[in-house]
């Protein structure tokens, strides 16, 4: 089992007298992580897939959370999203339970968010969980052992049941994607159109990286460019893929509106392709590289809390850099390169303008970037 790096944070709000809230893509571990810290002590479990339990709690008033709590000081609540007007009821649990720790998960963002953001404005600490992360891996495996399988990683990603299935990491991905992966896109986010939907997440894990048009993704689909807007929407709130925007303050020739979209893992994206073959036989490893890259980042950005805002940035002659943080107004831009010719250096452009502080990234020192060293970004 992995270590989470959101563990210590979490068990430090654990008594603040706020819901403590934990979200994420399914299969991420997330009722792992909850009931690791709940070991030791009693707690209460209500799952929101149990019909019995959204029946009992949707809608429930303060004498029938009463009798459901008992004497239980801790409750955790499980695929929240389940239940009917959970919101209210996590907020009569904060409010008229003050003797109980709340937790609560949901695989989704559709609902949950829209049912807690007003009940619970100021009663809770929402978390996100990913799949495991390079450096609770490393942290596991050891430096050397995780070195070692650098290229696996990029090929079959972190989900932890991938983790722990060497050698059946494709049928294990395969039941991911089909059973899991599209199954609060389809519920929550009412689409009929489950072809188009396919067509469409196919046509992302192709273009990693790359800017994506959304009347291009139109034709390719048959959708109009407003449907693709609300299909990358919920393939966002799915926690299958995430958007980057551009970055552009001062010269008149930077893109301004595009974006590049990535997937959160990079078996996923691989099995959505259907193509598992090694970095050195592929066209794409560039965008591997890439997509495993930005997706730790986003991690590491989450877990310790940073405010970094996060870009890319291109001009329209074609000068690019691929990942750009802004941190209180200090700009670091970072190059991602498989394999780095020599001295690599970033647009002139970019580090004169923004007097940015920039570095390449290679696997000679990817390290430093998925693990949020703090080490500053200096020449490459």
């Amino acid at each position: 089992m992995y270590k989470r790096t959101l563990q210590a944070s979490i068990e430090k709000r654990i008594g603040s007298g706020k819901a403590i809230i934990v979200t994420g893509p399914r299969q991420v571990g997330k009722t792992t992580l909850m009931t690791t810290i709940l070991r030791g002590t009693p707690f209460l479990f209500l799952n929101g897939d149990d019909p019995s339990t959204r029946e009992m709690l949707g809608g429930a008033d303060t004498g029938r959370i009463r009798s459901i709590l008992g004497t239980y000081s801790r409750v955790f609540i499980d695929e929240a999203q389940r239940i009917p007007d959970i919101g209210q009821t996590m907020k009569i649990i904060t409010d008229q339970f003050k003797q109980v720790q709340l937790f609560a998960s949901g695989s989704s963002s559709f609902d949950l968010a829209n049912q807690l953001n007003e009940p619970l404005t100021g009663r809770k600490w929402e978390y996100q969980l990913f799949p495991v992360s390079w450096e609770e891996f490393e942290q596991q495996h050891g430096y050397l052992a995780s070195q070692q399988q650098l290229e696996h990683r990029l090929i079959y990603g972190f989900y932890p049941d991938v983790l722990m299935s060497p050698g059946d990491e494709i049928p294990v991905l395969r039941n991911l994607v089909n059973s899991y992966l599209y199954r609060d896109l389809l519920i929550y986010g009412g689409i009929k159109k489950t072809d188009a939907l396919d067509k469409l997440v196919r046509a992302l894990a192709f273009q990693t990286g790359s800017e994506v048009s959304y009347a291009e993704l139109g034709q390719m689909t048959g959708l109009d460019t407003k449907t693709v807007s609300r299909y990358i929407e919920i393939l966002e709130k799915g926690y299958v893929v995430f958007r980057l925007g551009a970055f552009s303050r001062n010269l008149r020739n930077e893109i301004r509106k595009n974006n590049k979209i990535y997937f959160y893992d990079n078996g996923v994206r691989n099995m959505i392709i259907g193509n598992f073959d090694p970095p050195a036989s592929r066209t794409d490893k560039g965008a591997l590289w890439e997509n495993f890259l930005v997706s730790e980042r986003i991690k590491q950005i989450a877990y310790k809390e940073s405010l970094a805002r996060t870009y890319f940035w291109r001009t329209k002659q074609q000068q690019e850099v691929d990942w750009v943080e802004d941190l209180g107004g200090r700009i670091s831009g970072f190059e991602f390169k498989w394999d780095a010719q020599g001295r690599e250096r970033l647009s002139a452009s970019f580090t004169n303008t923004y007097k940015a502080e920039s570095k390449t990234i290679d696997r000679t020192n990817f390290r430093d970037f998925v693990m949020m060293d703090r080490v500053t970004p200096g020449t490459a």
